[in-house]
């Protein structure tokens, strides 16, 4: 049983909406992120990233710089530019990408369903990147970038998100990358106590995207109630800022392979080796992009090559199935002796949002061979996770990507 609440968001006046909402945190190198916010008072960027307030060489993880992060905010709603809900409400979260609606609710999920294994992770988090969102939830005293979750469809809540959509939202505008965004509140009683029952029907909810930002949320909330046993639980820092999408609306991208070196191999001799385990061919066109599950895309030299999996690759396990694995498996560490992609240099990774083109950019550049995957299924993410066990580095790729500042939590101390 899942406990997903409503909550006052904290959120933008709603002819600033598009300029204050920003692109998550880790999306920007931290050149790209000063380059972002040169200029503009506006964005949430400035909060997300405080170091871009500070000299290029300033360290990133001084005290001071999380403090100018809390600062920001506490200026930002005392200047009105960001208001508080009056009430407790759900948010209905539209995004539409190149024609393609995707909608999802904006709660606060339980951090007591994620140390109980009913929220699920499908992988690994870093703890140096954990100890950077820490502080920043610990000083803002707020979750400013939700986390991304995902639920088996339930008809009840469909009906009240679809019900919401026949209103005007509160925000509607179009990004500068096309993508755009929609909110609306739901704030009637009735139909609030309707969803929270209707999520409480849900037996488990999956981590899409945010493995970082739910854990450094469960960090503060272990913090704040060791620090606090006397409390009764239902505290806000208790709860973490999410939007949960129902598994028929989300869409995963592919996540690419690049590879700088054949390992010693000629080309000939490369081909003539993976056909020893995949059924290869060339392909005649554009670019080769899987159809299907257990289909690769291999760009080689000037030639696009399809790699079909056997079915004696597959042995029926949840991650030993994946097309990610297999690849790694059976070609990546036995050919290319890439034993270890989160740390090999040989190795880098390319969201297909760039397309394939990308690929053979690569390769006519600073690669020698690249892999085009057929994206993993939100189901399998699901097994996944349903098994106990971890994904692959790069997995999935999520598209397109919720905005920080749009919604934001805020617990108290």
């Amino acid at each position: 049983m899942a406990k997903v609440n409503p909550f006052r968001a904290v959120r933008p006046r709603a002819d600033l909406a598009e300029r204050i909402a920003a692109l998550p945190y880790d999306v920007y190198s931290r050149q790209e992120a000063y380059e972002k916010v040169k200029g503009d008072p506006y964005t949430f960027l400035r909060i997300d990233r405080p170091e871009t307030q500070f000299p290029e060489d300033y360290d990133m993880y001084a005290p001071e710089v999380y403090e100018k992060a809390g600062d920001m905010l506490q200026d930002m709603l005392e200047q009105g530019l960001l208001i508080e809900e009056e009430h407790k409400a759900y948010y209905v979260y539209e995004l539409v990408m190149n024609g393609r609606s995707q909608v999802g609710i904006g709660a606060c999920a339980s951090v007591e369903d994620y140390e109980n294994q009913i929220i699920k992770k499908h992988e690994n988090t870093r703890a140096d990147k954990e100890a950077d969102r820490i502080r920043h939830v610990d000083v803002c005293s707020a979750q400013t970038g939700p986390i991304f979750l995902a639920y088996r469809r339930r008809d009840g809540i469909e009906t009240q998100v679809r019900k919401a959509m026949s209103t005007s939202p509160i925000y509607d505008f179009t990004a500068e990358d096309g993508i755009t965004h929609r909110l609306w509140v739901i704030d009637d009683a009735d139909a609030v106590e309707l969803i929270r029952r209707e999520f409480e029907q849900v037996e488990t909810i999956y981590i899409a995207d945010g493995h970082h930002r739910c854990a450094s949320a469960v960090r503060v909330s272990q913090m704040r109630k060791n620090a606090h046993p006397e409390r009764s639980g239902e505290e806000e820092y208790n709860f973490f800022l999410s939007v949960l999408f129902p598994d028929d609306q989300l869409m995963i991208m592919d996540y690419n392979r690049v590879v700088k070196s054949l390992n010693g191999y000629s080309a000939d001799a490369f081909l003539e080796r993976i056909g020893q385990t995949f059924d290869v061919s060339v392909v005649s066109g554009d670019v080769c992009r899987p159809q299907r599950k257990g289909e690769i895309g291999m760009y080689l030299g000037n030639t696009w090559y399809c790699l079909r999996i056997r079915k004696e690759q597959y042995n029926g396990d949840a991650v030993h199935d994946l097309d990610v694995s297999v690849l790694q498996r059976d070609l990546l560490e036995p050919v290319l002796g890439i034993a270890d992609p989160k740390v090999d240099e040989r190795i880098d990774f390319v969201g297909g949002i760039r397309g394939l083109k990308e690929l053979e950019r690569r390769v006519h550049t600073d690669a020698k061979v690249a892999f085009a995957m057929y994206p993993t299924d939100i189901h399998e993410l699901f097994a996944v996770s349903d098994a106990g066990k971890l994904m692959p580095p790069k997995s999935t790729w999520f598209e397109p990507k919720l905005r920080s500042g749009l919604l934001i939590h805020k617990i108290e101390q």
